[in-house]
């Protein structure tokens, strides 16, 4: 692990990594050094997020509340992202290290701060596999056809925990073979998606538009015409969703060629390119198929969780060529969901990895394998966990499922929020070195932190703790009836509380002496 020169020491290699830390192009923890550059890392954060998916899942739930705004909404979501995008660049300038928001909240904070915000990572990360393998088994049904299945809650899960095995094993195999897939992946869906989106815009405005088509206005743009601003942070929340993922770029930084720098680059124009894909996408599906409540409408609660489905037989057609660029719209989707199971199991893996080399959890995690250099333990524990909380969600309840996707935004908010503020206190003495500085390792990352810190206590105990938000509540003895999306995201945060505490009695060596010590960037070592 790499801090300022002249702070602290590096830690000596896990005893379980250290007959693969000498084998060739691995690093100081055994992963492959070397093995991703900046086009590889920009696909890797931008397949992550999903787009194709997000939207998908998103859009919809975004119109119903802030109406014809949606498109400003999607764009101003992008705001927080790109300020904790760059305090992800800042500190990882200073200590690239796989572990991230656990390792750079330990520095910041303290270890406890530290592990929660690993625990952040890993149990966000948990929650969206479970839906990500569920759209996975639906679309792949669709894809051939076969709607029955895709309509059967045991086909499909079946189905999901395929997808998950499958994409386990690629991330198990190697990190330059999931690099190389990803480009695949992600080149079919932003190719989809700016074909729809340009096809849906020519239809509106040519001479036979769509009867729910309604051309483009300024008003669509300003946010001060959203109803409420309930409906405005609502929407916003909503909206973060879609951008999240772009920090796995930072995860593999480890096996990046050119760990201080290309990393933090691939996060910060990750996140410029989705808020271009999404601003296209979601202004042209509304142009398109208006807000209405019914038939493609993106109004219509009936096709809030997949207004791509919907839209894309009206705008490509259902014979010839339109069937075809139909059927890849879905096969999009589809492979979009994957690639993100694929990329979500990956910064899970090296979060887990990163926590056991420094002795946060069981040694077993920071195991590397001889010859893929990629972690064994924590990439197949991730696999394991996911499965058996997808099987288990799905066993419950379908309702329980979708308020469990909800919830993520909260464990997002936490952990993203935690790094902007670890940025802050980290470089705290260097803010009056310059007006960069200042700018991008002071005001940027604060502002970033002080916006999620704002969404995460507006979402979890105004709006998610309605009982009467989504699909869920849950009688509490002390708060009454709550809703099940507060109930779910806070519970999850809170279930890494006790697993801290249980790790701190059975190996607290972390707690007591943190290789990590708290710290503070010295003006003259500070990038």
């Amino acid at each position: 692990m790499n801090g300022p020169p002249g702070e602290r020491p590096s830690p000596p290699p896990s005893p379980l990594s250290a007959p693969t830390a000498a084998s060739s192009g691995a690093g100081e923890k055994g992963l492959k050094t070397g093995a991703l550059g900046l086009v590889s890392s920009v696909a890797i954060g931008l397949a992550s997020t999903a787009p194709a998916y997000s939207l998908a899942a998103t859009l919809g739930i975004i119109v119903v509340g802030v109406g014809l705004q949606a498109p400003i909404i999607t764009i101003l979501a992008f705001i927080p992202m790109l300020l904790i995008a760059f305090a992800y660049k800042e500190l990882n300038a200073s200590d690239p290290d796989c572990g991230t928001t656990f390792t750079w909240g330990a520095r910041a904070f303290g270890p406890r701060t530290g592990w929660l915000g690993g625990w952040g990572i890993v149990a966000a990360d948990i929650i969206v596999m479970a839906n990500l393998a569920q759209i996975a088994g639906v679309y792949g049904f669709r894809l051939f056809g076969f709607n029955g299945l895709a309509e059967s809650t045991a086909w499909t899960t079946a189905a999901g925990v395929v997808w998950i095995v499958v994409m386990t094993a690629i991330c198990y195999i190697g990190i330059e073979i999931s690099a190389a897939l990803q480009r695949w992946l992600l080149a079919i869906e932003v190719v989809m998606l700016v074909l729809l989106s340009v096809t849906a815009l020519v239809k509106v405005y040519g001479e036979n538009p769509p009867p729910t088509a309604i051309e483009v206005d300024a008003s669509w743009f300003n946010p001060f015409d959203v109803a409420s601003s309930t409906a405005f942070t609502a929407g916003i929340l909503a909206a973060v969703f879609i951008y999240w993922g772009w920090d796995t770029a930072v995860s593999v930084n480890e096996e990046t060629a050119d760990a201080a720098r290309t990393p933090g680059r691939a996060a910060v124009i990750s996140t410029v390119l989705l808020l271009l894909i999404y601003a296209l996408a979601s202004t042209s599906a509304q142009a398109f198929a208006g807000i209405g409540t019914e038939g493609i409408g993106l109004g219509n609660e009936e096709n809030s969780g997949d207004v791509l489905s919907a839209l894309g037989g009206a705008v490509f057609g259902s014979t010839g060529l339109g069937w075809f660029l139909t059927k890849l719209l879905i096969f999009m989707v589809l492979t979009s969901s994957a690639a993100s199971t694929q990329t979500t199991i990956l910064p899970t893996a090296r979060t887990t990895f990163s926590m056991a080399a420094h002795k946060a959890i069981p040694d077993e995690f920071a195991r590397v394998h001889p010859r893929h250099l990629t972690p064994t333990w924590s990439t197949v524990g991730m696999g394991i966990a996911s499965i058996a909380f997808y099987v288990l969600l799905t066993a419950i309840s379908g309702n329980v499922l979708a308020d469990s996707i909800a919830s993520v935004g909260l464990a997002i908010a936490f952990y993203y929020g935690l790094t902007g503020f670890a940025c802050v206190w980290y470089y705290r003495k260097v803010l009056t070195r310059s007006v960069r500085d200042f700018l991008f390792k002071g005001l940027a990352p604060l502002a970033g932190g002080l916006m999620l810190l704002y969404f995460f206590c507006y979402g979890a105990f105004d709006v998610y703790a309605d009982p009467d938000y989504g699909a869920t509540s849950i009688d509490l003895p002390i708060f009454g009836e709550t809703g099940g999306v507060t109930v779910i995201g806070i519970g999850a945060l809170a279930i890494g509380v006790v697993l801290m505490i249980v790790q701190w009695a059975v190996q607290g060596s972390w707690f007591r002496h943190p290789d990590v010590p708290v710290s503070v960037a010295d003006p003259a070592d500070a990038p």
